[in-house]
């Protein structure tokens, strides 16, 4: 009977145990490893003498972000399709996924069986995904073409505008990434930014990787400081206080 070789990628232990557990029971589906790391991943999604089918990974990882190993599998395993390992609501992690090449993704409260069908339904051409973040997927289709349609015949101060929000052609923030930098703004934790958002912690700290990228910054101050000096940053609001 065939297969398909599933790479697991999660840090959270009994997740990840429990993710290679649905897919060892599974006569469709076997394990290549379940690693915790993003070294670990890159090393064996490099190996192609190992192939991979299937790339099941969280975003968030001690060492690195997912989206890079969905890139990278799509580049050295061109055989190989992506799952994203998410928490509910996390829908702007979620739609970067599916921008990074990802096909879908399964939530960590899912059940076994769940965790296998979904994973055989993409194999067999399906596309896991919310009604929710299709929706955003084609608001985000219309949108690009609109501001294509818009390129062709430029206005001057609207060009400007741009440029000036973000030199050297850098790339917008999300709506959830520009939450995140206005709470660490105001002096949140990590911790307490995850309770007022309904998300874990790792989920902030992707957020923040991206800020980063994003800013071109390598720590809160200097994010505060790169945003504030591109009008990013609006005057603290007194409507939501830290716990």
């Amino acid at each position: 009977m065939p297969f398909w070789r599933v790479l697991i990628v999660e840090d959270d232990v009994p997740t990840r145990d429990f993710f290679a557990d649905s897919v060892s029971r599974c006569a469709e589906l076997r394990l290549v490893a379940g690693v915790g790391t993003f070294e670990e991943a890159r090393a064996l999604i490099e190996d192609t003498a190992q192939a991979i089918d299937i790339l099941l990974t969280d975003l968030a990882l001690p060492d690195g972000n997912g989206l890079d190993l969905i890139r990278l599998a799509g580049r050295v395993q061109p055989r190989c399709e992506a799952l994203v390992i998410s928490m509910f609501g996390d829908e702007d992690s979620v739609l970067s996924s599916v921008e990074a090449g990802a096909l879908g993704y399964i939530q960590k409260d899912f059940t076994p069986d769940n965790i296998a069908h979904t994973i055989l339904e993409m194999k067999a051409g399906a596309s896991p995904i919310s009604p929710m973040i299709a929706r955003r997927v084609l608001a985000k289709y219309r949108a690009l073409h609109a501001g294509e349609r818009e390129v062709a015949a430029p206005k001057p101060q609207a060009v400007a505008s741009v440029a000036e929000d973000m030199p050297g052609g850098r790339t917008l923030l999300s709506v959830r990434e520009q939450e995140v930098l206005e709470l660490i703004a105001r002096g949140f934790s990590y911790a307490e930014i995850s309770k007022l958002k309904g998300v874990s912690v790792h989920t902030i700290q992707s957020h923040i990787k991206n800020l980063y990228t994003k800013l071109a910054v390598h720590s809160k101050s200097e994010a505060v400081y790169e945003a504030t000096r591109l009008g990013l940053l609006q005057p603290p609001s007194s409507s939501v206080t830290a716990p």
